[in-house]
């Protein structure tokens, strides 16, 4: 792969936010961009904004005939593409080169410094925080990100070229096309047993995935994980540990031990102890790398999160709304925990949409008990994403299992006459499917009502 030869790179699924980011970055670079994607999306809206055609017909014909010069076109495709997909097949039987994200992704980052974050949760927002503080501390970084950050309505920064900033994702092993120069494991999880099997299997590669570094680098490892590495943790005998924690105004303030000093006083806006967790891991890299403390702090203390990440939607004395991602139970807990900090005594409504019947099937009972502890449980059906029903997989099922005589199934054209009729104070939308795009209409109806 040579990427500084060819002029032309032709995506295939452009609207996923990971390959969208790369897409941002071809512009850049000064390539011609363009692209597929099943179906229109503010991201693919974003992306023809910059220029970039996009059609949505998996047609030969639709394709700008430049981009089917196989000298001097790159072909990248996501691995949630169907393999009976006709684009792809036909860049494959003409000897395009053709290539998963990951590996376009490890060949951009392999002449720079490179600072990747992994593990089944925490990725995206740790990864924004890492970009924004390096951006502030006016290092040269380039920082893909796997959702839109708050401070720069992208999920692309760049401030130079001399070091990157990556997610390294576990799914379909992207992660192992990487040879990082600072890294660190958030989380290990069982997640994504469709492609690994077992939670064993995960493990492992997590550990293969450690041996990519470069020999010279360095792993920092979430205090308690079963790797080898630089320790990080919240009041513990980590190496980097977040020390003094507590809250004023609303906002985490704590200090930051580290091997060699004792930081005082940062601040942190956004809630929960995993965002906290995120944000020590993120300094600790930065620190490690060299940036300074009163940068740092500033930087920290600037930090606006990612979209449908504990995003507040409304906010007010009554009523809360907050959007977020949460997929897996472990995000769920997460959630509950960040929420019940906050508003201990507000009732809470989760309306969670399951994503893939696969994950559905694998944790149903996790599932469970995580939708249990909310006040009230909105249940609406599985969004497939990538995967045809399994027998027996629905969120009916689910809800048989939910411990709370306060649940129902509902179809999302009831959701906001059901939460009306709800007392709850903090209203939750969670999951990675389409319920995003229920947001916009929830806000629009309680922002006039409250």
């Amino acid at each position: 792969m040579n990427i500084k030869a060819v002029n032309n790179v032709y995506f295939i699924g452009i609207g996923g936010i990971g390959m969208s980011a790369l897409a941002r970055y071809f512009v850049a670079e000064g390539k011609d961009v363009a692209g597929y994607d099943k179906t229109p999306s503010d991201i693919t809206k974003g992306l023809q904004e910059l220029g970039i055609y996009i059609h949505f017909n998996d047609n030969i014909i639709e394709i700008d005939p430049k981009y089917l010069d196989k000298n001097n076109t790159l072909v990248v495709y996501t691995p949630a593409i169907p393999k009976a997909h006709s684009e792809l097949n036909y860049f494959r039987t003409h000897n395009f080169g053709v290539y998963k994200r990951s590996e376009v992704l490890g060949e951009i980052t392999k002449q720079t410094t490179c600072l990747a974050v992994a593990g089944t949760h925490g990725k995206t927002t740790t990864t924004s925080i890492l970009g924004h503080l390096l951006n502030e501390c006016d290092v040269p970084v380039t920082a893909f990100l796997g959702g839109i950050s708050e401070n720069y309505n992208s999920n692309l920064i760049i401030n130079g070229t001399e070091v990157t900033v990556v997610e390294a994702d576990e799914f379909d092993r992207s992660f192992l096309t990487l040879s990082p120069d600072l890294a660190c494991v958030t989380s290990m999880d069982a997640d994504h047993l469709d492609i690994y099997g077992d939670s064993s299997t995960l493990i492992k590669t997590f550990t293969e995935f450690s041996e990519c570094i470069k020999p010279d680098g360095k792993l920092f490892v979430k205090n308690g994980l079963p790797l080898k590495g630089v320790t990080y943790g919240l009041e513990d005998d980590s190496d980097y540990s977040g020390k003094h924690i507590r809250i004023e105004n609303g906002n985490y303030v704590f200090d930051l031990q580290t091997p060699n000093a004792l930081y005082k006083d940062f601040q942190f806006n956004l809630p929960g102890r995993h965002n906290l967790s995120n944000a020590i891991i993120a300094l600790a890299m930065a620190v490690d790398y060299g940036c300074p403390y009163n940068q740092l702090a500033k930087a920290l203390a600037s930090y606006k999160g990612v979209k449908r990440r504990f995003t507040y939607q409304i906010k007010t004395s009554d009523f809360v709304f907050v959007d977020d991602y949460a997929h897996h139970p472990e995000e769920i807990n997460a959630v509950y925990q960040a929420v019940k900090e906050m508003y201990p005594e507000k009732r809470v409504l989760a309306i969670f949409q399951p994503h893939l019947y696969s994950r559905t099937r694998d944790f149903i009972d996790e599932f469970a008990v995580s939708l249990s502890k909310f006040d009230e449980v909105l249940l609406l059906d599985i969004y497939p994403a990538r995967e045809l029903p399994i027998e027996g997989v629905t969120s009916q099922r689910l809800l048989e299992k939910i411990d709370n005589s306060n649940k129902k199934l509902v179809s999302k054209s009831a959701l906001i006459d059901e939460i009306k009729q709800s007392n709850a104070q903090v209203v939750l939308t969670l999951g990675a499917g389409d319920i995003g795009d229920e947001v916009k209409y929830i806000k629009e109806a309680f922002s006039v009502a409250n």
